[in-house]
């Protein structure tokens, strides 16, 4: 199906080149983490990856000043978001709103993998346990 949902003529190039960050190294360890701010990209958001092979673990309660993005890419994860739980499974996406505490678990079996999306171009995080 061929998307039409503006016209390219409309859109002036801002004149940024391409840019490339390394997020993870493949090879790493168990935990697979890292990120890439926007900065580095220059661009206006930054990308998180968690990943964990261990049932019931997972970051410690936090919260942003802008809204999280997540989405499950392999394995099943709860996300306890303000009061509300979401159990999620590869494929599924999850928002964490602005201002809202929120952390999330491996619920296994297996590994639980997640890339995030950070509607800002730095890592702002404020830990709350």
């Amino acid at each position: 199906m061929a998307r039409r949902d503006f016209d390219p003529d409309t859109v002036t190039p801002d004149g940024r080149p391409p840019a490339l960050a390394r997020l993870f190294d493949p090879a790493g360890g168990a935990a697979w983490r890292g990120f890439v701010n926007g900065d580095a990209l220059r661009g206006p958001v930054t990308i998180l990856t968690y990943g964990n092979d261990t049932p019931g673990e997972g970051p410690r309660l936090h919260v942003h000043p802008y809204d999280e993005t997540f989405v499950v890419i392999e394995g099943r994860a709860r996300f306890f978001v303000g009061e509300t739980e979401v159990d999620a499974v590869a494929g599924d996406v999850v928002l964490g709103p602005a201002g809202v505490p929120h952390r999330f678990i491996n619920l296994g079996p297996g590994r639980m993998q997640t890339i995030d999306v950070h509607h800002s171009p730095r890592w702002i995080q404020t830990d709350l346990e």
